[in-house]
């Protein structure tokens, strides 16, 4: 339930959460040239496809996020592809809200970025695949993790009410994570080997 629908959050939260993802559209958008469009709107492209294929899990459901890959591959970058692909989604098929766009960006691209920010270096730099794929794994698990205690702490802030469905939720997670790890090391290993250029983030 990494989309968090209209009418469950608190308004500070949704405050919050709008406040960070403009600023963090704000950073991209800076930075964004005309050669970071194209890669953007791929991964945003991706991230919606993704997102459409859900599978249920318990009271919740999952589905991809990407969000590891994208904070690799477009570093800030992220906030712009996932706000995209979340409005056609709220717009066209009514997944997640509109009044709940900046916080579920944030819980979306914000664990992305920092991952690709802490480990997108290294990963560069990486002689040996077996390093390189296990710190995409690294990036792209825990970027869903962090996507999970984020999407679980909104919902706590919110209403204490909402904890037993929150700890359900972080449960579902866990497969996820593992689903993520694997196929962030595939793409990471697959363009290192192909288009290295590929690695560096478009959008610093």
């Amino acid at each position: 339930m990494a989309h968090i629908p209209d009418g469950i959050l608190a308004a500070p939260v949704l405050i919050g959460g709008a406040a960070i993802a403009a600023a963090g559209i704000g950073l991209a958008l800076r930075r964004l040239d005309d050669r970071a469009i194209l890669r953007t709107a791929l991964l945003s492209a991706a991230f919606f496809a993704g997102s459409l294929i859900s599978v249920p899990m318990g009271p919740s459901s999952v589905h991809l996020l990407l969000s590891g890959l994208m904070g690799i591959m477009l570093g800030s970058g992220a906030f712009v592809a996932v706000l995209v692909g979340l409005v056609l989604q709220a717009v066209l098929f009514g997944f997640g809200g509109l009044t709940t766009l900046g916080v579920n960006t944030v819980n979306i691209a914000l664990p992305g970025v920092v991952a690709g920010m802490v480990l997108g270096p290294a990963i560069r730099r990486a002689v040996r695949p077996g390093r390189r794929a296990a710190l995409a794994a690294l990036a792209g698990g825990g970027s869903v993790l962090a996507t999970g205690g984020m999407v679980a702490l909104c919902l706590w802030l919110s209403s204490s009410d909402y904890m037993p469905v929150a700890r359900v939720m972080l449960a579902t997670y866990l497969p996820l994570a593992l689903a993520e790890a694997a196929i962030t090391a595939t793409v990471i290993g697959f363009l290192a080997r192909v288009e290295p250029e590929a690695l560096a983030p478009e959008v610093r």
